[in-house]
């Protein structure tokens, strides 16, 4: 029985003496030297999104009777600036007599070891939360028989970062037909799936439009290794602005009719602003219409394109995602 004892007390010298408190937030005092300054751009910020699940508690050190915030005055400003009061309170994690120069070594370390999310991590929980706009996402990508990975391999994406930037910024059409001109061209290489290519291939999309034909494309492109791809791509500009360029050479190749490099140069503002459910019901739109539909017999430099239009057999999955 001691022995237990004694164990168990060995064991608990791994949790911090502290105690949970709800207290109110104007007798919470954050001014000490080492903290940051208050950010109110992201009070506000987090604020418009707000979301009690991810609210953590107040580390608190109680010296003399008062209470000093050492980790958390963003999160008690939130809490205040929606609830309208300062009267609110927050749970706090309470260390007795901590000194000062410990709670400042505390503040200074505590992100020290901490690993964050990758974006690939983020995407797939979001998926498993059933967040409308991953789920889209990710069942457009396995329309063209691609997957969402985390390590580089034929016909898996692990730019998911990318394929959300396209989203959001230029729509769904664009992301879609991004994915079927890489796919077409390159056939599924996992550095033809990378970020800067996507991007550089959506961006050609949303500059040129319709002055690209996807055909044309696939053969002149598909003609290139990837590989010399990014090597004129890295000569030229870094990011994916380097590889709509490259592209544009290589298809301005043995043509009638050139794509201008200069145009790329010049802005085009994003697609324009929809509320998201305005962007999935149009997203479940271009997925049902014909123009995702082509039938071009396969070139001497790309794969067929008859091949690669999304799957049908996923309207229904997709109507649920509009209407919940």
């Amino acid at each position: 029985m001691e022995a237990n004892t004694a164990e168990e007390r060995n064991l608990n010298m791994y949790l911090p003496n502290v105690k949970f408190e709800a207290i109110p937030i104007n007798q919470l005092v954050s001014d000490q030297e080492y903290q940051r300054t208050l950010s109110e751009k992201h009070v506000k910020r987090a604020a418009a999104h707000f979301d009690l699940h991810q609210i953590n508690p107040v580390k608190v050190s109680r010296r003399d009777g008062v209470n000093y915030v050492f980790n958390g005055q963003h999160t008690m400003e939130i809490v205040a600036q929606v609830s309208g009061s300062k009267e609110t309170p927050v749970w706090c994690m309470v260390y007795e007599d901590l000194e000062y120069r410990t709670e400042a070594d505390i503040f200074a370390n505590q992100q020290k070891y901490v690993k964050s999310l990758t974006p690939f991590e983020i995407f797939k929980a979001n998926t498993e939360a059933g967040s409308n706009k991953q789920l889209l996402i990710k069942e457009l990508v396995e329309s063209y028989h691609l997957e969402l990975v985390s390590f580089p391999k034929q016909n898996g994406i692990m730019a998911v970062a990318a394929l959300e930037y396209i989203y959001d910024r230029y729509g769904y059409e664009i992301l879609s037909r991004t994915l079927r001109l890489c796919i077409g061209a390159w056939e599924g290489h996992p550095q033809s799936l990378g970020a800067s290519v996507l991007k550089g291939i959506a961006k050609l999309l949303r500059v040129f439009g319709t002055d690209i034909k996807d055909e044309i494309f696939i053969d002149k492109l598909g003609n290139i290794s990837i590989k010399e791809i990014i090597r004129t791509a890295k000569e030229r500009k870094g990011g994916a602005i380097g590889y709509s360029e490259a592209m544009v050479l290589e298809y301005n190749k043995k043509g009638h009719s050139a794509l201008s490099i200069q145009k790329l140069h010049v802005h085009i503002p994003p697609k324009g602003s929809l509320s998201p459910e305005e962007s999935l019901r149009e997203a479940f739109a271009q997925t049902q219409s014909s123009q995702l539909t082509v039938s071009t017999p396969q070139t001497e430099g790309g794969a067929d394109l008859t091949n690669l239009v999304p799957e049908d057999s996923q309207g229904t999955d997709q109507e649920t995602l509009i209407s919940s």
